[in-house]
């Protein structure tokens, strides 16, 4: 984050403070003169709001990047006749997703300011020894096994009846979701979910450009793996395959990238033919025994189903 704040200071921030809050200007009066703000570059409000700004409008420019791409060149539209797609659902899914991003990126602020101050384990220099590579090569898988078994737990804490009705419900209203829904959450949500990519570098080292990479790289895999593409059948990978099933029935496949801790925790439920088979994940009788099943099994677990009587 020094470095993105860094150049927004010298080619933005610089002359927007100047104008809103000027220092007192004991000059001479001249053109010589260079207006300046009196919040310097390492005032603390200063990094806060200019992170706050830019992890906002980077956001936004993610994921509605990527979401866009996504949803028009891989995107399976016939899934927009399901019976759980909802009636203007991408523009719902868009207008949650913009209205959390600010949330989010405030609560992700103090993260990013311990980084701009030198507290986190994030460093400059590229490797110059055989090591130094091997060590910078292995800390990838190592980024992606941590936040996954993190995202994990907390993914699967969301889904308690208690916090589901209050965090995670928002992002279950799309249970036939588009691209657009990656990153519709409530901003808490969110937020919860994106502390183990942040807490990765105050506890283990890593080069600042490849963690720029990698946080780049982990928002487009949530568009992935809302993309509705179900190519790859990977039994190790968490693809869009398994997030659709994980969508359709609830509590299943809470993973991120891997399916290693569903298949410790008792959660992981295999995509079949029904989401592989073209005609059969396209079949209007699938798609009818989908909508009955997501009903029945959140409604079991919200206590919402109606007693059968004699």
């Amino acid at each position: 984050m020094d470095v993105a704040l860094e150049y927004a200071d010298e080619y933005f921030f610089d002359s927007v403070y100047a104008k809103l809050l000027p220092a007192q200007n004991f000059g001479n009066g001249t053109l010589d003169d260079v207006v300046t703000s009196a919040w310097s570059r390492d005032n603390d409000m200063r990094i806060c709001l200019s992170i706050f700004i830019i992890v906002t409008l980077g956001g936004w420019f993610f994921y509605l990047s990527a979401a866009t791409f996504s949803y028009y060149v891989l995107f399976d539209h016939e899934y927009m006749k399901h019976p759980k797609f909802l009636k203007n659902q991408v523009r719902l899914e868009i207008d949650c997703a913009v209205k959390a991003v600010p949330g989010f990126s405030a609560l992700t602020v103090p993260w990013f300011w311990g980084e701009v101050k030198g507290y986190s384990l994030l460093y400059e220099n590229m490797p110059t020894t055989p090591l130094g590579w091997a060590y910078f090569f292995l800390v990838m898988p190592t980024f992606l096994l941590f936040t996954d078994f993190g995202i994990y737990w907390i993914h699967r804490y969301l889904h308690h009846p208690i916090l589901y009705k209050r965090l995670h419900k928002p992002h279950h209203k799309w249970i036939v979701p588009s691209p657009f829904a990656s990153h519709a959450f409530h901003p808490l949500d969110g937020y919860s979910q994106s502390i183990p990519y942040h807490l990765f570098v105050y506890l283990i080292p890593m080069q600042k450009w490849q963690y720029i990479g990698m946080f780049i790289f982990v928002n487009i895999w949530t568009v992935m793996i809302h993309d509705g593409n179900f190519v790859s059948r990977s039994t190790i990978i968490n693809t869009s395959a398994h997030h659709a099933v994980h969508h359709l029935y609830f509590n299943y496949n809470y993973g991120q990238y891997f399916t290693f801790w569903d298949r410790f925790g008792g959660s992981h439920r295999e995509p079949t033919e029904e989401q592989y088979n073209e005609e059969l994940r396209n079949s209007k009788k699938t798609w009818a025994a989908q909508a009955k099943d997501a009903e029945d099994i959140e409604g079991e677990v919200l206590g919402t189903n109606k007693k059968k009587t004699n």
